[in-house]
């Protein structure tokens, strides 16, 4: 390998970015919060009392197993579905997968406080063509308002 081979760093939005782009049948939703990110990602971070407040489909979620980096996260939803998602998480990064759902979260810091992204998707044989369906109903599923309250309650209890 050459070791002058470039190199590119991204920071976790950014790298959301990339996976919204590279993946078809998603959708990335951002926002800017106005507290420091430590505080957005230990609140964001919380899966089992943040993804039923941010996905409106997501009745209760649990965390079955975890290892380090990795965790299982079981979801069920309001009509009794039930989807079993492989987790990828680090401080700033989360990357969730089932069979047929995909969810990113990402912080980073804005000059403003800290942007926050959420990335949701189907991975079903023809997203492409569902896609423009997908990205009218899509935004609509994601509620970021409520984290954003969520860590607005946290900064007035310091």
């Amino acid at each position: 390998m050459n070791r002058h081979w470039p190199v590119a760093s991204l920071d976790p939005i950014r790298r959301l970015r990339v996976m919204a782009a590279a993946t078809p049948g998603t959708d990335l939703t951002e926002l800017i919060i106005d507290a420091p990110p430590e505080l957005v990602w230990q609140t964001a971070s919380n899966l089992q009392a943040e993804m039923p407040r941010l996905v409106r489909d997501f009745r209760s979620v649990t965390i079955s197993q975890r290892d380090e980096e990795h965790l299982v996260m079981l979801a069920r939803g309001y009509l009794g579905q039930r989807a079993r998602f492989d987790v990828a998480i680090r401080p700033g990064w989360c990357w969730m997968q089932s069979r047929f759902l995909l969810c990113g979260m990402a912080a980073a810091p804005d000059p403003s406080g800290t942007r926050f992204g959420f990335l949701g998707g189907i991975r079903i044989p023809g997203v492409t063509l569902l896609h423009p369906l997908l990205h009218v109903i899509g935004p609509a599923a994601v509620r970021l308002d409520r984290l954003q309250a969520d860590v607005q309650r946290r900064l007035d209890l310091q």
